[in-house]
């Protein structure tokens, strides 16, 4: 498995897999990123949204992960941890640590703060997000896109 920045020729199957990930747990609905307009040319949008970047796990030429940090607030020095997916026969083996270390590594770099926004049905998600230090908020930041979802996190980059 090879942990890599994505390229242009990645955005089919990272749109594969995000929409894939989200039908799989009943959340191909509007407010979600299923919709996200940026879906279809990913790599644009973190090549446009500096810094940004998006990160994929490939194995054997087949993209089976991927997770993104794009700004959120520039003016507040916050930035967004994105589109956090692998392929549900690679979970549990460790690959969310290695894409979590990759995201977190670059933001601590550019940003004071990073942001997410989850949905409590995502247990597993939730608990990565918070063994990373993440604190849950008690509602989402002004300029919050994802209207489905209900559990919003926020990280200081600065300790």
């Amino acid at each position: 498995m090879k942990l890599r920045k994505m390229t242009k020729a990645d955005n089919p199957a990272i749109k594969k897999l995000v929409q894939d990930s989200l039908k799989t747990l009943g959340y191909d609905i509007p407010g979600t990123a299923y919709f996200d307009p940026q879906l279809d040319d990913l790599f644009n949008y973190y090549r446009t949204h500096s810094p940004g970047q998006y990160w994929v796990i490939e194995q054997e030429h087949q993209i089976i992960g991927g997770v993104g940090i794009a700004p959120f607030s520039e003016a507040s020095g916050i930035c967004e941890l994105q589109k956090l997916y692998l392929a549900e026969k690679f979970q549990g083996l460790g690959l969310s640590k290695k894409l979590m270390v990759a995201a977190l590594n670059f933001a601590k770099k550019h940003y004071r703060q990073c942001y997410l926004e989850t949905h409590t049905d995502l247990a597993t998600a939730c608990r990565l997000y918070e063994k990373y230090g993440f604190q849950l908020l008690n509602g989402p930041l002004k300029g919050s896109e994802h209207s489905a979802m209900n559990a919003w996190y926020l990280l200081d980059l600065e300790k």
